[in-house]
């Protein structure tokens, strides 16, 4: 067992767009969430879709790297410099009832309509839509790795929460600096939880996660795309950090680079998360 601190907690509402960074956060099975006044607005809780319903995400579309989120008034703002910001309500959907595929998935979710449809196209000069989960389903998570928990998540990859340890980048920074490359930001990595405290890649081995009643399962390492490999605040896209992460981070397995772990909630629906908080951290090895 050892101790750590939550040194950030981020949500990001619209699935590969900008994230919001929190003080404090509120924890649901489906992953964290910040307070819109009468309103929640979750993890991934929104996602961009081709016109098709399928996904679409930095993989594809880098600009979407520069699409920035905020809430307030109760409205999901989305916003991009020198364009003026679209606002979309957070009261309960209210367009229609679409299927999406998000990786192997088909769920049911709810088009926010034609004008943010054309402000997001304008934005990423790419004909898309934005579309909302429909809370009224579950996405469960994969059984392989998450059991008979009954983990469910929204349009995340696969799992309600993402972790990294700070020294973990701290770690892959100081390597890539034997490359004369620059320091890359946490926000490459797009984590919900970064923990300070543990030992580099410390993360790996971890088991649970306590932190004021809530509990968190780590159940999969996170295997790494090229989104890690663009620029979060100019979205152009290079090699780093995967040429590197493939020298000593490679997953057989898995098939792909790891950094980071997923994990899903246990214990704590309904209770928040605090930056400094303490986290008994609990490893099997």
């Amino acid at each position: 067992m050892s101790t750590a601190s939550i040194a950030a907690l981020n949500v990001y509402p619209v699935k590969s767009c900008g994230g919001i960074p929190l003080a404090r956060a509120r924890v649901a099975v489906r992953g964290l969430s910040l307070k819109a006044g009468a309103s929640a607005v979750s993890d991934r809780e929104w996602m961009i879709v081709e016109p098709s319903g399928r996904f679409v995400t930095q993989r594809e579309l880098p600009r979407l790297a520069l699409v920035r989120v905020s809430v307030g008034d109760g409205a999901l703002r989305l916003s991009l410099p020198g364009v003026p910001a679209c606002d979309v309500s957070l009261a309960a959907p209210a367009g229609p009832a679409v299927e999406v595929v998000v990786w192997r998935d088909t769920v049911r979710a709810h088009d926010a309509g034609d004008e943010v449809a054309a402000w997001l196209t304008r934005a990423v000069d790419h004909g898309v839509r934005l579309v909302r989960f429909d809370s009224a389903q579950e996405r469960r998570c994969n059984p392989e790795f998450a059991g008979d928990s009954g983990a469910h998540t929204q349009f995340a990859d696969g799992y309600p929460v993402l972790v990294i340890g700070q020294a973990s980048l701290d770690d892959l920074n100081s390597r890539l600096a034997t490359r004369g490359v620059a320091a890359l930001p946490m926000n490459r990595f797009r984590p919900n939880l970064v923990l300070q405290g543990l030992d580099a890649y410390d993360e790996d081995h971890l088991d649970t996660i306590a932190v004021d009643g809530v509990v968190l399962r780590v159940v999969k390492p996170c295997t790494r795309c090229v989104t890690t490999t663009t620029d979060q605040a100019t979205a152009a896209r290079g090699i780093e950090p995967l040429e590197m992460l493939g020298t000593y981070r490679y997953h057989e397995a898995l098939e792909g680079v790891m950094f980071g772990m997923n994990a899903i909630v246990t214990a704590g629906d309904g209770r928040e998360l605090a930056v400094g908080a303490s986290a008994r951290c609990e490893f099997r090895f």
